[in-house]
């Protein structure tokens, strides 16, 4: 079983750590694939980098067509709908994937992310996926996600202290980390604070796991249809 896992920003070293931590979870005889595209923002904190980054997110989708399934892993699930119609493979977003995750091992989750600037879009998705009434709140811990790449910062900290805020205010029964950055840090929060901790890369690469095994695909049909051949033609150039 191949998945492609997609950084959809252009930082490197971010997509190093996503793949390390995806490959962690995947089962034996799973071959994880980890990109980002060339070209599109560093880093994506909000709805203006997230469309930023769409035209290298799709076109690393295009030219990776020997997958058996794709995680979108970037919190905000960034151009899920899209990417669905460009492939009949699952496609699953980190956060679409932790929250559902959440929702079936407690009865009230909150999440941890980046900047403040992050937290509409994720309530916006929370509501589409009709899980907003399980999430007590979407919290910032004003970390930019660039900082969970520096040595010595504080992020973790940070993140940590956001939690137990979540546990005291929220009563939250688990805790959602809430940007792919944070992948890695979930087990050792989930044992500091006493409660589940989910990180949305390990999510999705089981959920892709399960799909892909019952050898699931994506609707043709309705809002997935694919996109004509002439109008892919005219927007990837020898296609």
């Amino acid at each position: 079983m191949k998945i492609l896992v997609i950084n959809p920003n252009t930082t490197a070293s971010m997509t190093d750590h996503i793949g390390k931590a995806a490959r962690g979870a995947a089962s034996p005889g799973t071959e994880i694939t980890a990109v980002n595209p060339s070209h599109g923002p560093v880093s994506i904190e909000g709805y203006f980098d997230e469309a930023m980054s769409l035209a290298g997110l799709l076109d690393t989708i295009r030219r990776n067509p020997d997958c058996d399934a794709v995680v979108i892993a970037c919190f905000d699930d960034t151009g899920l709908d899209a990417a669905r119609c460009l492939t009949d493979r699952p496609v699953i977003g980190i956060g679409e994937a932790a929250y559902h995750f959440a929702s079936m091992i407690s009865n009230k989750f909150s999440v941890v992310t980046t900047l403040a600037r992050s937290v509409p879009a994720l309530e916006h998705n929370l509501a589409r996926y009709g899980l907003d009434a399980r999430c007590a709140k979407v919290r910032s811990s004003e970390v930019a996600v660039l900082d969970l790449e520096q040595p010595g910062s504080n992020a973790r900290q940070k993140i940590s202290a956001e939690i137990g805020t979540a546990i005291a205010e929220d009563r939250a029964e688990a805790i959602v980390l809430g940007c792919a950055g944070m992948a890695g840090l979930a087990a050792d929060l989930a044992r500091e604070h006493g409660l589940p901790v989910l990180d949305g890369v390990t999510c999705a690469v089981k959920l892709a796991e399960a799909m892909a095994g019952l050898d699931m695909r994506t609707s043709r049909l309705g809002g997935y249809a694919p996109p004509p051949p002439a109008k892919l033609k005219s927007i990837f150039p020898g296609e």
